[in-house]
């Protein structure tokens, strides 16, 4: 890479953007649909009668409140509470409202990778629930890992909620869930979502909603680079496409250009060439059977020590602690 381009490339975002539309097949990671456009968009979608896994995973937390909180319960030093990928936080309040009202003692800790999102969540917090101890703070999964390790005077629970293990292939959840497990100390525990395998038109119809708000949420990727590379992506021209495979239980995410086109991002130097129906993939989201968490989680060096599940059987969390030697 010439000198010019390293200095074009002053961002991880610059650098991902350029070699995602450089590569072929074309790629964009979807956690950079994620500003303030983007983050109101999804909680558009979480709305959605469509997206189940909003009110299956809300159905859970707030049906078996008293349980998960006794599994959280500190070991007379209290806990952190340590939630990835912390969004808005509306799942969450019910442990959080439940906790601080039983005078649990812990310290909340969100993160998120969104500025926005970790703002809006901390001065809602304050507002509605003012005893608990917030610390939050901005970044992404693998960037924090290391930084969990310096949790280890007391019991911490690590929690993601939503399924975001799902926008990682296998092999990247296993690395992922091998890192999470080396921050880990006895008796810590991983409190996490898994998105059922279902019926695949449920599935599609979660992410390919008829009144256009997750196509609008896809395009928001161009959107950004748009507006924060000065580029001149026309959204109109790409239609969101959504595609499930049942037996591997993966659901992926892609923009479709619906003509052949040319596109120039200024602040990357780069002429971009589409061909008619040429695809940017953007998004996976994995779908997992009990199987395949109980592999993942002996790959991983966990091991399950329960699970909840939502009436429908759409949706479950499962705990994990550190497997024993």
């Amino acid at each position: 890479m010439s000198t010019i381009t390293e200095t074009i490339l002053d961002t991880t975002f610059k650098k991902d953007v350029f070699n995602g539309l450089t590569a072929n097949p074309k790629y964009l990671y979807s956690k950079y649909i994620y500003d303030k456009r983007g983050d109101k968009l999804f909680r558009d979608i979480m709305a959605l009668d469509e997206y189940y896994l909003t009110d299956s995973e809300f159905e859970i937390l707030s049906f078996h409140t008293e349980a998960i909180s006794e599994l959280f319960r500190g070991n007379g030093k209290g806990m952190d509470l340590i939630e990835l990928g912390a969004g808005d936080g509306k799942k969450t309040k019910v442990l959080l409202s439940y906790l601080s009202k039983n005078y649990y003692d812990f310290v909340y800790k969100p993160i998120d990778i969104s500025e926005n999102a970790i703002d809006l969540l901390t001065a809602n917090l304050q507002h509605e629930l003012p005893k608990v101890q917030v610390d939050a703070e901005i970044g992404e999964y693998f960037e924090v890992l290391e930084r969990l390790k310096q949790f280890n005077s007391r019991k911490k629970v690590i929690m993601l909620l939503g399924s975001n293990i799902g926008n990682l292939l296998h092999p990247r959840a296993i690395d992922f869930l091998s890192r999470l497990k080396e921050t880990m100390n006895a008796g810590d525990l991983v409190f996490m979502g898994f998105d059922q395998k279902k019926d695949p038109q449920t599935i599609l119809n979660a992410y390919n909603d008829p009144k256009g708000v997750t196509a609008e949420f896809n395009k928001n990727l161009l959107h950004r680079i748009n507006s924060e590379m000065n580029a001149n992506f026309d959204t109109g021209k790409f239609k969101h496409w959504e595609v499930y495979d049942p037996e591997t239980g993966t659901a992926k995410s892609y923009l479709v250009a619906t003509e052949k086109m040319v596109v120039n991002i200024e602040a990357l130097d780069l002429t971009v060439h589409f061909d008619p129906w040429e695809t940017i993939h953007t998004e996976i989201s994995q779908k997992y059977d009990d199987k395949v968490v109980q592999w993942l989680a002996e790959e991983s060096g966990l091991a399950i020590v329960t699970s909840f599940s939502d009436s429908k059987n759409y949706y479950k969390d499962f705990v994990f602690c550190r497997k024993r030697k």
